[in-house]
């Protein structure tokens, strides 16, 4: 064919005007949309739409759904229910899953865990002894007691929480906070990614839930592994020395600049980005992954397992590592919270994975001085039954998932310390307000009840924080403009300092 009816073949109509639209068009449109511009201008203090309490998120995610019941939601009048059914107005009809639906009782199962208070006063904190650790920091944590979710099964609970919505497709938390907020280390990705290990480790977690859906994919977020190369490729191949590698690229990005001209494809740019950070993180990468000049004083704060890479503490030594670096948002995996028998054995384990370092990384955040700009966030899709799965005893016992309240916190980076927010009932089952009096209807993500928390508030509540107004973080895609609340969502006064 020829080159130049090729070309011309090759441009279509939207090309066409998106290419003739540049010059006076974006002068005009930048002068039409003003500050809201700035909101994605990177490291632009004045993007932000209001001053923002926290510079970065540690976001602490436990897969699977752990037991509020049995570490943070403390329900003393349960003992005296042992084996009884929950009452049918308490369930009001509520969806229950189809692992529990042809049960013929829903016996009440209380936790064999003892609680104790971490502070005196009417907000303090709970906290179960599968978590010593973690309760040595309670006069830290903002504990929520009242978040919730319509979704029921893991898959498009967890895509929910992360992305705003069941389906997938959309952008991921962190990719939403790149975009907005833009990278602080030029040698760092934004966004970085673990993975622990676990010994429950029954649900996959699919590289979406770090994608960037349908924005520019400069904003994936980048997952370190914890078994060879920290980043697949980062070693050039045998032969290629780091000067060969820079001049590979400054004629591939020629060749990509020249596609750009001619196609006008954005995602072409993002392309160039990406190169040129996998190029830099060559050198950043390894140095931040050598523990090696770390004092013997940390892994006694973090627990011997520090050493181990890939241990939920070794990542979590590593995420403050990263946050010193630079990295604005940084999340750890932890898999295996699905106990729906056996829940005493599983989630042993799981606490003894996570305690110390939970403590820790909020301990050595706060020696550092960066506790009060550096926003930790820990919890599950949902939550899990206030009534056994399966046969029921003293010792042993299983919980089916529940959504209708669930239990997170979050420290440091602007939220109120040592408190409690939001109450369930004598269950654990439902929402209920301040004085205990129940809600009806229970709240819902599109008419927003004090004390509740939806997920979507929880993460236009983390936007705040961040200076993000979430109602203005927007991507426009096929016709609309997206968001990461979608269109609902209600920051949480309550909880900011």
């Amino acid at each position: 064919m020829n080159p130049s009816r090729e070309n011309d073949l090759n441009m279509t109509r939207r090309q066409l005007f998106g290419r003739s639209a540049l010059g006076l068009g974006t002068a005009t449109m930048a002068q039409l949309l003003g500050s809201e511009l700035l909101a994605q201008t990177p490291d632009s203090p004045e993007g932000l739409h209001h001053p923002a309490k926290a510079k970065r998120v540690i976001y602490l995610f436990m897969s699977g759904g752990p037991s509020q019941q049995d570490m943070w939601d403390y329900k003393p009048k349960m003992k005296e229910m042992f084996g009884k059914d929950l009452p049918e107005h308490i369930r009001d009809g509520q969806r229950i899953t189809g692992m529990t639906a042809g049960q013929k009782t829903l016996p009440l199962c209380p936790s064999k865990y003892a609680f104790t208070k971490q502070d005196n006063n009417d907000q303090g904190v709970w906290v179960s002894e599968l978590l010593p650790h973690t309760a040595k920091v309670a006069k830290e944590l903002c504990v929520v007691h009242s978040t919730f979710t319509e979704a029921i099964n893991h898959d498009p609970a967890v895509t929910y929480i992360q992305t705003g919505s069941q389906i997938p497709g959309r952008p991921s938390f962190g990719s939403w906070l790149s975009y907005g907020l833009g990278r602080m280390n030029e040698d760092l990705p934004g966004y970085v990614v673990m993975h622990a290990k676990t010994n429950f480790g029954e649900q996959s977690l699919f590289n979406r839930l770090w994608g960037p859906g349908f924005l520019p994919s400069e904003h994936q977020g980048v997952l370190l592994r914890s078994q060879g190369d920290p980043v697949l490729y980062l070693n050039n191949p045998k032969g290629v020395s780091r000067t060969d590698r820079r001049t590979q690229l400054d004629a591939l990005a020629a060749l990509n600049e020249t596609q750009h001209d001619q196609f006008g494809d954005p995602e072409i740019l993002a392309r160039i980005k990406q190169h040129e950070m996998a190029y830099r993180m060559q050198t950043s990468v390894p140095e931040l992954m050598d523990l090696s000049e770390e004092k013997e004083s940390t892994f006694t704060l973090y627990g011997e397992e520090a050493r181990e890479a890939g241990t939920f503490a070794a990542c979590c030594l590593n995420a403050r590592r990263l946050a010193e670096r630079g990295v604005r948002n940084i999340q750890i995996f932890h898999r295996g919270w699905d106990a729906h028998g056996n829940l005493p054995r599983e989630h042993e384990s799981q606490c003894k994975d996570i305690d110390q370092a939970c403590a820790a990384l909020i301990t050595d955040l706060k020696q550092r001085d960066m506790l009060k700009d550096t926003l930790v966030v820990w919890g599950g899709e949902f939550g899990r039954t206030a009534y056994c799965q399966g046969k029921l005893t003293e010792k042993n016992y299983g919980r089916d998932h529940h959504p209708r309240c669930f239990t997170t916190w979050m420290a440091g980076g602007g939220v109120k310390p040592g408190i409690t927010y939001g109450r369930t009932d004598d269950y654990g089952y439902n929402i209920v307000q301040a004085d205990g009096t129940p809600i009806f209807p229970q709240p819902t993500k599109d008419h927003w009840t004090p004390g509740s928390v939806h997920i979507h508030d929880l993460n236009a509540t983390i936007l705040h924080l961040l200076g993000i107004d979430h109602r203005k973080l927007t991507y426009r895609y096929q016709g609309r403009d997206f968001r990461l609340t979608d269109i609902h969502g209600h920051v949480i006064k309550e909880l900011v300092l």
